[in-house]
């Protein structure tokens, strides 16, 4: 089982933040001013109470409950990723292009209206029903990552947003998406970054039962992927890693202690101590985008 405390996250984020002061970024007054806030966070008694036990859900079971809310507005992930992607998208030609991890189409939408031929693959048949409603002139097939329904040779471009956090190793399916790209073909893969899933940027969702769940996410750093890509052929073209960028004072004033349900955890948090978490993800990076080629 995972724990979660609302107090352990702000305390985390306390500690984070004393540690950039520390470096040099923040000073004396930040400092003190943390040290207080700590004092305070221990002494509240809106702190005081139980954390949460949460199991780990695997991703066919936890899209299955997300498939219904994962396209609703609020999502703030989204709205960073996309523009990234679509710029690399806009830059190469029409051809067979496939959607691993497609979710409920998001992605896939988007190419076949550049003029693509998609097939857009996931495990999740929720999300596939949601995805052929969304865009039915594409093709769609309930599949794993690791073993891909489509021949050697087949795609022009393999797009994967937002999944390979939720695998342990990215050898097993870089290797898949070179064997089904042509040569020359494209791959762009967008994933949470590894500096905020260890922040707690982890998928949470409710169980059949109501129990609390968490979804797998792994920490994969740039030479993770890198060691996956290059032995295989794929070549970098771009890596980008979008920032975030927050004053830590104009953070504003300190919420009153009220953690909110575990639902809502760790986003309803960061209000309680503003300025330490601004100073922790101010110059973060939201998420990561590579955009590789595969030799000729």
């Amino acid at each position: 089982m995972i724990y979660q405390h609302p107090l352990a996250f702000l305390l985390g984020l306390e500690g984070v933040a004393l540690l950039r002061a520390f470096a040099g970024e923040y000073d004396r007054e930040f400092t003190e001013a943390r040290i207080r806030e700590i004092r305070h966070l221990l002494d509240s008694p809106a702190l005081a109470g139980a954390g949460v036990a949460a199991s780990r859900v695997d991703t066919v079971d936890g899209y299955r409950v997300w498939s219904a809310t994962y396209d609703q507005p609020g999502n703030g992930l989204l709205e960073v990723e996309e523009p990234v992607v679509r710029e690399i998208l806009d830059a190469l030609p029409p051809g067979t292009a496939l959607d691993a991890a497609c979710g409920t189409g998001r992605h896939t939408g988007y190419l076949v209206a550049r003029g693509h031929r998609v097939i857009g693959v996931d495990s999740s048949a929720e999300m596939l029903a949601r995805a052929r409603e969304r865009v039915p002139d594409a093709e769609f097939r309930l599949a794993d990552l690791h073993r891909l329904p489509l021949p050697d040779d087949h795609v022009d471009l393999v797009v994967c947003a937002l999944a390979l956090t939720h695998l342990p190793a990215l050898e097993p399916v870089f290797a898949e998406f070179a064997r089904v790209l042509r040569p020359g073909g494209h791959l762009v893969i967008s994933d949470a970054h590894q500096e905020r899933v260890a922040l707690g940027s982890v998928p949470r969702v409710r169980t059949g039962t109501g129990e609390p769940g968490l979804l797998p996410a792994y920490r994969h750093r740039a030479g993770d992927y890198l060691r996956a890509a290059l032995p295989l052929g794929l070549r970098v073209r771009r890596c980008e890693e979008p920032r975030t960028r927050v004053d830590a004072g104009d953070a504003g004033p300190a919420a009153d202690t009220v953690v909110g349900p575990w639902d809502t955890w760790p986003w309803s948090l960061p209000g309680i101590a503003p300025a330490a978490a601004a100073a922790v993800v101010d110059d973060m990076p939201t998420l990561v985008v590579w955009h590789f080629q595969l030799d000729e």
